[in-house]
C-alpha cells in the first residue's frame, strides 16, 4: 500500500482554483529519479500567486503547491546523490507543472538538485529559497557586467521583501553601499541592520517616468518591475547596470531607449526557474561563501504547512517581511 503524506494541494473547481492541507499518495508523484523527505520549504511571492489564484501559476490540477525544497534523499537513481544525502531544489516549474515542496515528500529530476552546501542546514537554505538564490543571480549579474563597489552605489528595490533583504545583505558583505528602497519606512532599522546605508521610500520611484533623471546610483536589483524599473534606470549613472528579477508591480515597462543609448546603462534580466546547473551551482557556493549567516537568520520568520495558506495573501500585500522558513513537518 502506498504510503500517504501530508501536503498542500492545489485542485480547480467551477470557482476557480482552491489551495488546501490535504493529503496524498507517493505513488501518484510525477516521474523523477531522486526522492526526498522534504523537511523544510518557504514562501516566495510566486506562490503566494499559486495559493491565492491571483494569477495563473499553476497549470496542471491538481498538483503540489511551493517551488522550493530542503531535505534528505530517501532513494536515488542518479549517481550524483544516495540515501541521506542534504539536497535543495528551486524552480524547474515546481508548484507550476510539476509536484512541488509544500509536502514531506517530493520526487524530481536528479538534475534539477544541488547538494546543500556544508554551510547550512536546510532550514538555512530555505531562508535563502528562490528569493534569496535570485538575489545571488542578480549579484553575480551585476558583477558579470563589471559593477565594482568602487564605481558607486547599489540601489536594492522591494528592499523589505525576500529578494530585497537578501540582496541587500550580499551587497552589503561585497562592501557595496545599498540605497534600500520600501514603501515601509518603520523598517529602516532591520534595513540599516542588514546592512543598508541609505533607506528612500519607494513613492519616489513611482513617480511619472523622465527618459533620463539624475544619476543616483551604479547598479540596482529591482524585483517589482513597470513604473519603478523605468525609474530606476533612468537614473542609473553612465555605465551602470541594473538586475532585473521581478514584476511585483507589473510586467510592463514605461521607458525609454534614452538610459541606454545616451548613457550606455545595461539591463540585465535575471531568469531562476530554468537556470543552467552549473550557473545554480556557482550562485549556492557563493551564497556559501558571501552570505552573513546571522543577517540571513535575523530576516527569518518561522512558519508551519498550514500557516501558508493564511501566509500567501499577506505577502502578495508587501505585509511579509524578509524570508518565511517553512517547516512541513510541523
Amino acid at each position: 500500500m502506498s504510503e500517504k503524506f501530508r501536503c498542500i494541494l492545489v485542485t480547480k473547481g467551477d470557482a476557480g482554483p482552491t489551495a488546501a492541507l490535504s493529503e496524498f499518495s507517493e505513488a501518484d508523484l510525477m516521474e523523477g529519479d531522486v526522492t526526498v523527505a522534504v523537511s523544510h520549504s518557504t514562501l516566495n511571492y510566486k506562490d503566494g500567486l499559486a495559493i491565492t489564484g491571483a494569477a495563473p501559476v499553476v497549470r496542471k490540477f491538481p498538483l503540489i503547491a511551493g517551488i522550493d525544497f530542503a531535505g534528505k534523499v530517501v532513494s536515488s537513481g542518479d549517481a550524483r546523490f544516495k540515501p541521506g544525502d542534504g539536497v535543495v531544489c528551486n524552480g524547474w516549474g515546481m508548484g507550476e507543472t510539476h509536484h512541488g515542496g509544500y509536502a514531506t515528500r517530493a520526487r524530481v529530476k536528479g538534475e534539477w538538485l544541488v547538494p546543500l552546501p556544508s554551510a547550512f542546514v536546510a532550514a538555512d537554505a530555505m531562508a535563502i529559497g528562490t528569493a534569496g538564490y535570485t538575489s545571488m543571480l542578480s549579484v553575480m549579474a551585476l558583477e558579470d557586467a563589471g559593477l565594482t563597489p568602487a564605481k558607486g552605489p547599489v540601489l536594492v528595490t522591494g528592499a523589505a521583501g525576500g529578494v530585497g533583504s537578501v540582496a541587500i545583505a550580499l551587497l552589503s558583505k561585497l562592501g557595496y553601499r545599498v540605497i534600500a528602497a520600501t514603501g515601509r519606512v518603520s523598517e529602516e532599522a532591520y534595513l540599516k541592520a542588514l546592512g543598508a546605508s541609505e533607506i528612500i521610500d519607494r513613492a519616489e520611484l513611482n513617480t511619472d517616468v523622465r527618459p533620463l533623471a539624475k544619476e543616483r546610483w551604479a547598479g540596482a536589483v529591482d524585483s517589482v518591475g513597470s513604473k519603478t524599473l523605468a525609474n530606476v534606470l533612468s537614473a542609473t549613472q553612465y555605465g551602470g547596470v541594473v538586475a532585473a528579477c521581478g514584476l511585483a508591480q507589473g510586467m510592463d515597462l514605461p521607458s525609454s531607449v534614452a538610459p541606454f543609448i545616451l548613457r550606455g546603462v545595461t539591463l540585465a534580466g535575471v531568469e531562476s526557474v530554468h537556470c543552467p546547473r552549473p550557473r545554480r551551482l556557482k550562485a549556492w557556493e557563493r551564497l556559501a561563501k558571501d552570505l552573513d549567516l546571522t543577517k540571513l537568520r535575523a530576516t527569518v520568520t518561522k512558519a508551519k504547512l498550514a500557516d501558508v495558506l493564511t501566509l500567501a495573501p499577506q505577502i502578495l500585500k508587501g505585509q511579509v517581511r524578509g524570508r518565511v522558513v517553512v517547516d512541513v513537518q510541523a
